[in-house]
């Protein structure tokens, strides 16, 4: 039996094979979950094609976690796929536009491209979180995905601050889960070669700094470390840890500059 035999886990933000979620839903399954993923928009064609690859072929869910309409309409959609409670749900949403609020352009941001950043990558935790509070049964586990925000990272400018937001995000549902037996935790990953870090000007750098720093080593092409602390977290193996960041990262954020 897997560490995850017979639960209900949902993994949104699928996109490629490169993605963490994609590692995510395929490590999930063959730890004996049953898996529903989703993408959103133009993104769906290339999730329906990559979920071809796992055994079985997961249902996917076209959702906006922008969108009141659609987080409310998410646990209708759910149950209507076999899903009666959810004992994962994984977080793997961001986005700031690489042009006005990355890549060096933090001083010159506007509003409208901060507060899409923010609402799109840390408020979607509890939004998202909120929209399946039914579903969620004791002992269900709630896991999003960062790079680490305690400190600035070169061109990550307003992604940083989204990630800063996400992480107090996930300190405030813990607080507030807790008594309910519901966790919620967050994976701080190193650089993985996925769309998202690809759209992210200069980050092919980041790749430079973990291959000459991280004590462990790192390999930006591999997700299989980050998502198999993903699915951990939600396994019973952690049951009374909520409210943390656990760095997957090769020891990097030990080291010092």
């Amino acid at each position: 039996m897997g560490i995850l035999e017979g639960k209900n886990v949902f993994v949104t933000g699928v996109t490629l094979n490169t993605s963490i979620a994609y590692a995510v839903a395929r490590i999930a399954q063959e730890e004996g979950a049953n898996v529903i993923v989703s993408n959103f928009g133009r993104g769906m064609s290339l999730t329906r094609r990559v979920i071809k690859k796992l055994d079985p072929v997961p249902e996917v869910i076209d959702l906006n976690v922008t969108d009141p309409e659609q987080l409310a309409g998410l646990p209708g959609q759910l149950k209507e796929l076999g899903f009666a409670r959810l004992d994962g749900l994984v977080h793997s949403i961001a986005f700031a536009n690489p042009e006005r609020a990355l890549g060096g352009a933090f001083l010159q941001t506007g509003w409208d491209d901060v507060s899409l950043a923010l609402h799109t990558s840390a408020y979607s935790l509890q939004s998202l979180t909120m929209s399946v509070r039914d579903m969620l049964v004791p002992g269900s586990s709630i896991v999003g995905l960062t790079f680490d925000a305690t400190v600035s990272w070169p061109t990550y400018d307003w992604m940083g601050v989204a990630k800063a937001a996400l992480e107090s995000t996930n300190r405030y549902l813990a607080r507030y889960l807790g008594p309910d037996g519901i966790r919620s935790n967050l994976v701080a990953a190193g650089p993985v070669d996925t769309i998202a870090k690809k759209a992210i000007p200069g980050s092919a750098s980041f790749n430079d700094v973990w291959a000459q720093r991280a004590p462990l080593g790192w390999d930006p092409k591999d997700a299989t470390p980050v998502a198999k602390a993903v699915v951990a977290l939600m396994s019973d193996w952690f049951p009374a840890t909520t409210g943390t960041m656990v760095h997957v990262d090769g020891g990097l954020h030990s080291t010092g500059a």
